[in-house]
């Protein structure tokens, strides 16, 4: 028996706790439906580490965490979704099966190894229409849950779920959606990010074939910047009694002086 022992339940306390702590200090990233797809937001200040990838045509991937630790789970990821649509059908590439996949490597990993995965990751597909999309969140451990709607990691994510949820509205178009997200993942009284310090994408089922789409630069920056309102039309004043009236105008704009237009 080594010394000092732990027993098991310990050890699993240990690494979970050590596990949470690690996700904890990334910033929360968030997924939700929106009309026409999912959108996938997280503020991320690099160009060259992206917590939001593509998996395959229509699923897409997002994670928190160690950058080198889910960094090789997306690989994984893809290389898996390569393999079972070459071999069998792309139809067969769906975000259940992957889901259970990685839920089967984060357990094995957990269980087996000495340290945890510092990572918590969400694999979401687009489908037909909406009630066919399907949002899955993995935590460290290998625990699957299918979520509804929405779907917040990393980060303070409960206190973000909270703001989230009293903002965001089933069916709702890509820009209010947007300003749902970044509600949530701002501070309240706090300044929201720019479109620099973004990394949002979407999965857009009206698009063909790959339904993947970064949003970045003027496109983001026009969903960001909220719509003006048109000033409402100031009405003619009337025209004062006894005064002169103005010339009656043509349909064209013109006056008209009573006389034929030249030939």
């Amino acid at each position: 028996m080594p010394f000092p022992y732990a027993s098991p339940e310990q050890i699993m306390r240990d690494r979970a706790e050590y596990a949470r702590k690690g996700i904890a200090r990334g910033r929360s990233v968030v997924v939700v439906q929106y009309a026409d797809g999912i959108l996938l937001v997280a503020p991320n200040p690099s160009k060259a580490l992206h917590k939001i990838s593509e998996i395959y045509d229509r699923i897409g991937f997002a994670a928190v965490g160690r950058y080198n630790e889910f960094e090789t789970l997306r690989q994984a990821g893809i290389r898996y979704a390569d393999v079972n649509g070459y071999n069998y059908n792309r139809k067969d590439v769906t975000a259940r099966a992957l889901a259970n996949v990685y839920a089967s490597q984060l357990g094995m990993i957990f269980t087996d190894s000495i340290k945890a995965l510092e990572v918590e990751i969400v694999v979401a597909e687009v489908g037909e229409s909406a009630d066919q999309d399907q949002i899955y969140r993995l935590t460290f451990d290998g625990s699957v849950f299918d979520e509804q709607g929405m779907a917040v990691i990393g980060g303070q994510s409960d206190t973000v779920a909270t703001r989230l949820k009293e903002r965001y509205r089933p069916g709702a178009p890509l820009a209010e959606a947007l300003d749902a997200a970044l509600t949530a993942l701002t501070e309240p009284g706090g300044e929201r990010p720019s479109a620099a310090q973004l990394e949002v994408a979407v999965l857009d089922r009206n698009r063909e074939h790959r339904k993947f789409l970064r949003l970045s630069g003027p496109r983001l920056e026009r969903l960001l910047t909220p719509a003006t309102p048109a000033a409402p039309e100031t009405p003619a004043a009337p025209a004062a009694e006894g005064g002169p009236k103005p010339p009656p105008t043509a349909p064209e704009g013109d006056i008209d002086t009573g006389s034929e237009p030249p030939l």
